[in-house]
């Protein structure tokens, strides 16, 4: 977490030369490539995009704005799928999630997580096929569950006792199978933020292996006639940038595997790894490349089942952030420029822009840094660190708690923000009512917007009394 001092900021060691890790740049306006999206260019100081220079863009939609890079997240989704030929690879629709996308999705031969009936619906009006949609979350209600098993949904991830019982009564209603994996916890702590790790013992998802409940879980639903059980889900947490968390991962789910096959005398099928496999939003994070990811988890899988004398199951992974993630920037409006002078000649330079929190909730949520640049022009003032705020009445509303910008920078910039696909747009929300930007889709060129700007007719159209004035 960012560190505090009970004076004030400005005298916490260190404070306003930022972290440890984030260096004064040679060029103010140079890029960090591993940071945007392959197609992402500087042209005279002008941020472009799929071919479409950033300030064209803006004339036409106006700011905030989130920028997709199509030609990007295609290549990211061919990449997972080619590198874990042998796997099923789940895109994560609670990441981003667009009728759009998830054609391209489906289109790049990838299947899809939802875990809601909103996510479920979007999905299905993008045509995709119900037999390539898993259904997660911790609490899915009987509604929830009676339509996913009408429409045909590949598999439902179960994650509680009474989800399970839930289940039952609604297999028996429609008189249909529906096809179940197991959700369970392994036990592991991932090395990630404490809200996006997931298969500690401590927290609120599936059933624990060491307590006993996983196996539990596996023979009521191996006993109940409307289940199908296709085998056990595991997901040690989001953000993760190694597979050391996965080999004590698989090591105990295998290990349940194959004591269901033992004891119950059934072989399970399938087993879902998970993922959330981390990507680059500052210089300090180093993610691996697909490729090298199925290398590593592919002989993890090998070896564990090699030892204990089972055959490999079919196996699935989920890489979360991972392909929308860095394929989005969302560009903004600098409003203000504000440098506040302290005790001792501490200067702090605020630069506030025409959104914020309302668009990128992960700063204060999950402390959580960004990069930026300016998007519309070039430079030749030097580097100044500098903090990125939005425009709402809450001072822990910080889009980019530390990067270097040129030092002139001023009202009328155009500020853009790298990897902002996974959970930003879809988390976004209309804190002091502030109307949810567009996603304007880019490439070879053009663009499209595949989401548009939220309206005050659509914030009012929930708003009973708003018809009687």
């Amino acid at each position: 977490m960012t560190p505090t001092h009970e004076a004030g900021w400005a005298h916490v060691e260190g404070a306003l030369r930022g972290p440890g890790w984030l260096r004064p740049p040679d060029d103010a306006n140079a890029l960090v490539p591993s940071l945007w999206s392959s197609t992402t260019r500087k042209v005279d100081g002008n941020l472009v995009v799929g071919q479409v220079p950033i300030p064209e863009l803006v004339a036409n939609v106006n700011t905030p704005a989130y920028v997709l890079d199509e030609a990007d997240l295609r290549a990211r989704a061919r990449a997972f799928r080619d590198a874990f030929a042998d796997y099923d690879v789940y895109y994560a629709g609670k990441a981003f999630l667009c009728t759009t996308v998830a054609r391209w999705i489906a289109e790049e031969g990838l299947s899809l997580d939802v875990c809601s009936d909103g996510e479920l619906t979007v999905a299905l009006r993008a045509g995709l096929d119900p037999a390539r949609i898993g259904y997660h979350g911790n609490t899915k209600t009987e509604m929830e569950l009676m339509r996913a098993v009408a429409e045909g949904v590949g598999r439902i991830v179960v994650d509680s006792f009474d989800e399970i019982e839930r289940l039952e009564r609604v297999t028996a209603s429609l008189g249909r199978t529906a096809k179940v994996m197991v959700r369970v916890t392994a036990g592991v702590e991932a090395h990630t933020h404490e809200y996006i790790a997931t298969a500690h013992e401590d927290q609120k998802f599936g059933f624990s292996i060491t307590a006993g409940h996983a196996l539990e879980a596996v023979r009521r639903v191996v006993a109940a006639p409307g289940l199908d059980l296709l085998g056990l889900h595991s997901h040690i947490g989001s953000q993760i940038f190694d597979t050391s968390g996965f080999e004590v991962a698989a090591r105990r789910v295998l290990a349940l595997h194959a004591q269901v096959g033992e004891e119950l005398g059934v072989t399970l099928p399938e087993l879902d790894l998970g993922g959330g496999f981390g990507i680059a939003y500052t210089t300090q994070d180093d993610p691996s490349d697909p490729a090298q990811l199925a290398i590593e988890m592919s002989k993890i899988v090998e070896h564990e089942c090699r030892a204990l004398g089972i055959d490999q199951p079919r196996l699935s992974i989920e890489p979360g952030r991972a392909i929308v993630g860095p394929a989005m920037c969302t560009v903004y409006t600098v409003g203000t420029v504000k440098r506040v002078e302290l005790d001792g000649g501490a200067v702090r330079t605020y630069v506030s822009i025409d959104g914020g929190m309302s668009d990128n909730i992960r700063t204060a949520l999950y402390d959580a840094d960004y990069s930026c640049t300016i998007a519309s022009r070039e430079s030749g003032a030097p580097p100044v660190l500098a903090r990125v705020v939005g425009k709402h009445c809450e001072a822990g509303d910080i889009v980019v708690k530390d990067e270097f910008l040129p030092a002139d920078v001023r009202p009328g910039d155009l500020l853009a923000v790298p990897s902002t696909g996974a959970y930003c747009r879809s988390m976004a929300s209309n804190y002091n009512h502030a109307l949810r930007p567009p996603v304007v889709a880019v490439r070879d060129g053009v663009a499209t917007t595949i989401v548009r700007r939220e309206t005050v007719d659509d914030l009012l159209a929930t708003d009973l009394g708003a018809s009687d004035t």
